[in-house]
């Protein structure tokens, strides 16, 4: 195997290599694959249910407990998949608008057009990355049906006033937290304050299942249509006791997780403490050594009134490919990792109305963090930025 993977960024004609892991070198990012994930999956695959069974159902249950106020779970092949039905069970239609960020995933973006809804992008908070509510408030009209945050980097938005938004308005409002499974909101846990939520548990996250994701919500009364439109609009549970008399009246997909994912994810419950404080120390080392270094500012730091999910590490810098060209001398990774969703031409064209994502766009920089570091790599990393570029 090449150590050296060279590939293009898109907005640039000259190559930045990516690292595979090796000695001395720092990847951006390392799935963490949990100690007790091969146990679970060896016995899953040596049981009736491979596909989806009784372990999801379990997933669901220990998620909700843990982090969901016991608020209604729904365990799904991919984040982009709750988000999709997050949608539909929001009553989104056909000519309606949304407010959601300009900057995020595109699997926040992308299911809005799957429905033939209108996105319309709010600006960055400069200081966090996160939805700028001041905005949201200005561009939202009487076609605004939903508001959708996403927690940049796993730290919360303001949701007071998301909330208070959406009240004014009298629209649901939907929480992104692809990157923010444990983190908390003036004590509350991400997954337990909006009407839905969407949990990412794909490779490199947090909690992964191999691919997949979550969905959480406050109304009971809508599990049994999520079910249903989890798997083809059709009724499980009677079909397998074996009852075929019920109709499909909804347009279903195929959007379940299976028993040998869900497996992987109990095993990530069983050592979430460790994992979790040991991401929030590694973000907790790279505000201790930057904080004061004039050459740059921390995005989406940890805020006192929440507690961040520290997912990603951002900056932003002057002169930020330069930056990482001395990273990348040094074997250290680093990316841009989610861009403006306006540059793409899905969503028509670049907004010109968005002064703060203009501002920072040239120069955000995420570094690494991963559970396959430990604190002696964050002051390396520093060290090197810390030398100049």
């Amino acid at each position: 195997m090449n150590s050296v993977i060279p590939k293009t960024y898109p907005q640039d004609s000259d190559e930045i290599p990516i690292f595979e892991p090796g000695e001395g070198r720092i990847p951006l990012f390392m799935p963490h694959v949990p100690r007790g994930a091969v146990e679970r999956v060896t016995r899953t695959l040596g049981t009736r249910w491979i596909g989806q069974g009784p372990q999801v159902d379990f997933f669901e249950q220990q998620m909700s407990k843990r982090f969901f106020a016991g608020n209604s779970a729904l365990a799904v092949g991919s984040g982009t998949d709750a988000l999709h039905l997050s949608y539909l069970l929001a009553g989104l239609k056909s000519g309606d608008e949304v407010l959601t960020p300009v900057f995020t995933c595109t699997a926040t973006n992308i299911p809005l057009l799957y429905l033939d809804v209108k996105p319309i992008f709010v600006d960055v908070d400069p200081k966090t990355l996160n939805i700028d509510v001041a905005h949201a408030r200005k561009v939202a009209t009487e076609k605004t049906k939903a508001i959708i945050c996403v927690h940049y980097a796993g730290l919360p938005c303001d949701m007071d006033e998301i909330h208070q938004l959406g009240r004014d308005l009298g629209v649901p409002v939907i929480e992104d937290a692809a990157h923010a499974v444990g983190a908390s909101y003036k004590g509350s846990p991400v997954g337990s304050l909006s009407d839905f939520t969407m949990f990412s548990f794909q490779a490199i996250k947090h909690i992964t299942t191999g691919d997949g994701g979550m969905l959480t919500f406050k109304d009971p009364e809508l599990l049994g249509l999520a079910q249903s439109l989890r798997w083809f609009g059709i009724d499980r549970t009677k079909k397998q006791m074996g009852i075929w008399e019920n109709d499909i009246t909804e347009v279903g997909y195929k959007y379940q997780m299976t028993d040998i994912g869900a497996a992987m994810g109990l095993a990530a419950l069983d050592e979430w403490e460790t994992t979790f404080a040991l991401r929030q120390s590694l973000l907790n080392r790279y505000v201790e050594n930057l904080m004061s270094f004039s050459d740059l500012r921390i995005l989406a730091a940890p805020q006192s009134d929440r507690e961040h999910a520290a997912w990603l590490f951002t900056v932003s810098v002057n002169r930020r490919r330069d930056l990482q060209r001395k990273l990348a001398d040094n074997l250290i990774e680093s990316n841009q990792v989610h861009y403006r969703n306006d540059r793409y031409s899905i969503f028509g064209q670049r907004r010109d109305d968005l002064p703060n994502m203009d501002a920072i766009e040239d120069h955000y920089l995420c570094l690494p963090l991963h559970t396959q570091m430990n604190l002696a790599d964050v002051d390396r990393v520093c060290s090197v930025i810390k030398s100049g570029w």
